[in-house]
């Protein structure tokens, strides 16, 4: 039964989604949504982290240190994947937050 309380909760998600300000910095954002500064900031650290990361794994290969610039790939491929399984866990804890409140509320 569709309540009207779950009704404006998804209203107000959807309205939350639909106004991200940077959709680029959600990629590397540990969150779901980017609600406030200190998201923001975590983002961008994470994003010029990335960033290093790939300029150093060039450096690596133009000297031609093939094993610290596959240890420095991997690094890089690791840290987007890592960031989306802590997007995904977030929001299984938010569900079953909302799976275990009683009806009535």
């Amino acid at each position: 039964m569709i309540t009207r309380s779950k009704l404006v909760e998804q209203l107000r998600d959807s309205q939350i989604r639909s106004q991200h300000k940077y959709p680029a910095l959600i990629v590397f954002s540990p969150k779901p949504n980017i609600t406030s500064r200190a998201d923001v900031v975590v983002a961008i650290f994470w994003a010029l982290v990335f960033i290093m990361l790939v300029v150093t794994s060039y450096m690596t290969l133009y000297f031609r240190h093939f094993r610290l610039s596959f240890v420095i790939i991997c690094f890089g491929i690791f840290l987007p994947i890592r960031l989306r399984i802590s997007r995904h866990a977030v929001l299984v804890k938010k569900r079953e937050r909302r799976l275990l409140l009683p009806l009535s509320m």
